[in-house]
């Protein structure tokens, strides 16, 4: 586990509609799913208030990316709400690439015996517990954390 930071992380899937909260604990072993967010005003507060609750030393949004590596609309939506949950928190944001993610949360939910329907209540937390284990996994194996540190608009680029 050379180079594993501990703590509590918190993963979030970013939609549209709702929004993914996924947890690991302090050391790293496990991401389980936390709630699903109405994607409402009140949202980023609401995540903030879960990591102060599970005292969270981190948050990895997910960075929609398309498949060719380009950005679209929900990778800059994305962005944006790193940018308001990074405010209403205080704590460093990752932008961690969640290709496939969702693609993955659903291949998980089927095996399991879900309809895309039943699930629609918690894909995205599924496909917050995917990325926030995918990037645990990527700082367990390499040592560097996963993703990139969201940039602080106080600080000269």
């Amino acid at each position: 586990m050379s180079g594993f930071r501990p703590g509590v992380r918190l993963g979030i899937d970013v939609g549209k509609a709702r929004i993914g909260v996924a947890r690991c604990d302090r050391d790293g072993l496990l991401a389980v799913p936390v709630e699903t967010v109405a994607r409402t005003d009140a949202a980023a507060a609401h995540i903030a208030q879960l990591a102060e609750e599970y005292s969270a030393m981190e948050l990895l949004v997910g960075l929609p990316i398309s498949l060719s590596g380009g950005e679209t609309a929900s990778t800059d939506d994305a962005r944006a709400f790193a940018r308001e949950v990074r405010a209403a928190s205080g704590l460093e944001v990752r932008l961690v690439d969640e290709r496939l993610s969702t693609v993955s949360a659903h291949a998980a939910l089927r095996d399991a015996g879900r309809s895309q329907r039943s699930s629609r209540r918690i894909v995205d937390q599924v496909a917050a517990v995917v990325l926030l284990q995918q990037a645990i996994d990527v700082e367990k194996s390499t040592g560097a954390p996963a993703g990139a540190v969201l940039p602080d608009p106080q600080e000269p680029a």
